[in-house]
């Protein structure tokens, strides 16, 4: 979501871009996530370039999501057969590939039926142009009734989740990720720094032009700040005794979790991906988990990304 200058003040450059997903490779990093609507299609273009240019198609896991507008006009969004036929290929043109791995709904479709959508993502796998399909935020219910469909219906099954999911926001505990571990389905949280509020002091000012230009994250935080500041002082409290950054220890904390399969890191400086390299490493204990989530208090539901 951060490379294509396109739309948002902070975005990189394709030049600007290009490191991070060559470091991305170099520290053992396959799995890279973009949308058809980040940069316009701009991301997909600069991904699908620099993955022709650093790696075998091979060796990568694409994976790409439709839903929002890409176009003017009621066929430029959404989810309908018309609509999914055109973004496949739209997607496949600027990723520079006949495929990709991981062809995902960005969003619930209300002005299309359920059965339509997974009908034609069905018939996308079938003509290969996708291997495996997932899905994003929307209620449990949602996404119970699309696999409880797909099933009756012998269509291709969605087989991964991407929920907004943090220690800031865990709402998704409470029905969706018991749903996926039921389901044996794969968890892969966005926004697993909290839009970067995870990664700094309470009081500290945001170092990075994405968080000072982020409306959404006003949305999506605000409302709940004085129980937000324990969690992050608590979340201080970790990182000082272990002395690493408080990024590491947030997504250690989230790779701990026992439904998720790995977050979505999006990362505007080098540092970024060596956090998520080192959070890896990164075994809390007990009582720390217990520290961490001993302020959470409930956060309305947002879809919102």
């Amino acid at each position: 979501m951060s490379y294509g200058v396109t739309q948002r003040a902070w975005r990189l450059s394709e030049v600007d871009s290009k490191p991070f997903i060559r470091r991305a490779l170099d520290v053992g990093i396959n799995f890279f996530d973009t949308a058809d609507m980040y940069g316009g299609g701009e991301s997909e273009e600069i991904l699908g370039r620099a993955l022709a240019e650093f790696a075998q198609r091979d060796d990568v896991v694409i994976a790409t999501k439709i839903f929002y507008p890409m176009r003017s006009g009621p066929n430029g969004r959404g989810l309908s057969r018309k609509a999914i036929f055109a973004g496949i290929d739209g997607s496949l043109r600027r990723l520079g590939t006949d495929y990709v791995d991981l062809y995902q709904i960005h969003r619930w479709d209300d002005q299309t039926p359920i059965e339509e959508t997974l009908e034609a993502l069905h018939d996308v796998v079938k003509a290969g142009k996708a291997r495996y399909i997932g899905a994003s935020s929307m209620s449990a219910w949602q996404f119970c009734k699309a696999l409880y469909l797909a099933d009756q219906n012998g269509w291709t099954r969605f087989i991964s989740m991407q929920p907004h999911y943090n220690l800031l926001n865990r709402e998704e505990e409470r029905e969706m990720l018991p749903l996926c571990r039921a389901e044996r389905v794969g968890v892969v949280p966005w926004s697993p720094l909290a839009r970067g509020r995870l990664a700094r002091s309470w009081m500290a000012p945001s170092t990075t032009d994405r968080v000072r230009y982020d409306k959404t994250a006003a949305r999506l935080y605000t409302a709940t700040e004085e129980a937000d500041e324990r969690v992050v002082n608590a979340l201080t409290e970790v990182a000082g005794a272990r002395n690493v950054p408080r990024a590491q220890v947030a997504l250690a904390w989230l790779m701990q979790q026992r439904d998720v399969t790995a977050p979505i890191v999006g990362a505007t400086k080098l540092g970024h991906l060596d956090d998520a390299v080192e959070a890896m490493r990164l075994k809390l204990d007990p009582s720390e988990i217990e520290l961490l989530g001993r302020h959470y208090v409930p956060h309305a539901m947002s879809f919102a990304e």
